[in-house]
């Protein structure tokens, strides 16, 4: 009933003048999510911990000083800002500050932690006054498999005088992403050794064969590391990881442990996603110091990525690549919260990190409109134009080291929020150009929105130590995107050697490379709606770049000298 309601609450407000009196986030669905159940309203007495998101200045400086310190014919190319630079550039103005602090103060709220850059305000407060505050918020606590949160099942609204000076405020709206089924099969299927040339899966000697990484491709600078962050109530094993360079690390020089937890780890039994993502960003970016961000002392209003993109804007000494297997559908997210999302990557950007998200396990997506009419269904961050997104491709014949085609749960399309950006439009008008014949109805998809993936990397049939057990069939982007991270921290390791900046934001060049360096995957397509007009298929890979796999997979030699050049 509280779902039924929030959802006709939420489609008159839409259409209601309200859209422009205080409501922040009037487009953020408020709908309840499947698998959550409604447990009670919260106590008026109950602390709750919102992020207060101030509007920044000087936003279109930010981003033309991202476009030069990332486009290789700039003279600014590599010249990256200092975490206090860039929050001189962005920080709110006084205006902005003092309003929001008076009106805090008004409301009694004086428990608030700003961050470096002054942009966001972490305050707690009882959901009484927080109801009271932002009018039209209702808290509620939901649970999903023994895991908690709060949130306001109707949207929020601020005072006419402070609607100017917030984007929006975090711990309303917006559930955790559920975990996702990466294991096609169970753990009691025992690995075989094969003859030279076949496998039984993905695992880091192959990936190392595919791509051409020698067993000296190894990290040797003092002042690199990666990172990987986890949004999801899970965490990795460092038995697990022991374990597993053991069995697969054994023909390069590797650490077997994570440098750096920030956050807390959980509990209990570890997650496949953790175990993944750390696995493979340590093997295949072997001997680097590595990182993970993980759920970092939650509290049930708490939003998991929110949480991360916070703590980037308040650590100065960050890994200068972030690999990151989260997503949503744009459509479920506020344009308020997406742009301002944006704005973060952006600092990132500028400080010369690389951010590289999975481009999703659904293909093109489906949205259902209406009846009969369906259109396919972008994820972000993967459709932001300030990261680099990585595809999926599974083995010509799974049982060898053969070229690549398509894996068919590669995430892809076009964006339906934010428009092409210039680094990428020859690219894609040639991809539109080529296949015309055979596109999808236009109708399913923003022809001028910014196009995903960028490049990708086998996404299928990976091995996994997880509880100190060899899992096979582990599959999704979420294997792909730690690898390509862990390749370009190779690259970051040897151009920091030379005295060269961290790549920082690749798209600009790896755009301009048009190709090179990079294994072209032509064949096969990925998933769409099942329905009478696409029958299931979104779009098809084609030569040079293309939305279902972009540019393709790296070939490391080629792509590391191309990348070392100045």
């Amino acid at each position: 009933m509280d779902t039924l309601l929030t959802f006709f609450f939420s489609a008159s407000l839409l259409s209601s003048s309200l859209v422009w009196t205080g409501y922040l986030e009037y487009d953020q669905d408020v709908l309840i999510p499947e698998g959550w159940i409604h447990v009670g309203r919260v106590e008026p007495t109950e602390q709750l911990k919102l992020t207060f998101a101030l509007k920044q200045q000087n936003l279109d400086l930010l981003e033309e000083t991202l476009r030069l310190v990332s486009d290789p014919d700039s003279a600014q190319y590599g010249k990256h800002l200092h975490l206090e630079e860039v929050a001189s550039l962005v920080r709110p103005s006084e205006l902005t500050q003092k309003s929001v602090h008076h009106w805090l103060r008004s409301h009694g709220i004086t428990n608030c932690q700003p961050v470096h850059t002054q942009d966001f305000l972490q305050c707690t407060m009882t959901a009484e006054v927080a109801e009271t505050l932002l009018p039209g918020s209702k808290f509620h606590r939901y649970a999903s498999d023994g895991y908690s949160v709060v949130r306001s099942s109707a949207p929020y609204s601020v005072h006419d005088d402070i609607h100017q000076h917030l984007d929006f405020v975090g711990g309303l709206h917006r559930f955790p992403p559920k975990e996702q089924d990466l294991s096609k099969a169970s753990s009691n299927r025992k690995q075989k050794q094969l003859k030279s040339g076949f496998h039984l899966g993905v695992t880091p000697a192959v990936l190392r064969a595919r791509y051409n990484l020698s067993a000296s491709d190894v990290g040797a600078a003092q002042n690199n590391s990666q990172a990987v962050a986890q949004f999801l109530e899970q965490y990795y094993s460092p038995a697990d990881l022991a374990e597993f360079m053991s069995i697969y690390g054994r023909g390069f020089q590797h650490l077997s442990q994570v440098d750096r937890v920030v956050g807390t780890q959980g509990a209990g039994k570890a997650g496949i996603e953790a175990s993944l993502d750390v696995e493979y960003i340590m093997s295949t970016g072997a001997n680097i110091s590595t990182w993970v961000f993980t759920n970092p002392g939650r509290h049930e209003t708490q939003e998991p990525f929110l949480q991360w993109m916070v703590l980037l804007s308040n650590m100065s000494d960050l890994p200068w690549v972030h690999t990151i297997s989260y997503g949503d559908d744009e459509d479920s997210l506020s344009a308020a919260y997406m742009m301002r999302i944006n704005t973060e990557f952006m600092k990132a950007g500028v400080r010369g990190i690389s951010l590289l998200f999975a481009s999703g396990d659904s293909g093109a997506g489906c949205r259902h409109l209406g009846k009969e009419q369906n259109s396919f269904r972008p994820s972000f961050p993967a459709s932001s134009p300030y990261v680099t997104t990585v595809g999926g491709t599974s083995f010509k014949n799974p049982f060898e080291v053969t070229y690549e085609v398509t894996d068919y749960i590669s995430g892809g399309g076009f964006s339906n929020v934010f428009k092409m950006p210039d680094y990428q439009t020859s690219a894609v008008d040639a991809y539109l150009k080529t296949v015309a014949a055979t596109l999808p109805p236009q109708a399913y998809f923003n022809i001028s929105g910014r196009a995903y993936p960028d490049m990708a990397a086998l996404s299928d049939n990976y091995w996994v130590v997880i509880n100190r057990v060899p899992v096979p069939w582990v599959s999704g982007t979420s294997a792909s995107t730690p690898v390509v991270g862990g390749m370009l921290s190779l690259i970051n390791d040897r151009r920091l050697l030379k005295g060269l900046p961290a790549l920082g934001f690749l798209n600009p060049r790896l755009y301009k490379l048009k190709g090179r360096a990079l294994f072209d995957v032509t064949e096969g397509c990925h998933l769409g709606c099942l329905d009478e007009q696409v029958q299931g298929k979104g779009f098809c890979a084609a030569p040079s770049w293309d939305p279902v796999t972009g540019w393709g997979t790296p070939d490391y030699p080629e792509l590391l000298a191309v990348l070392l050049a100045e």
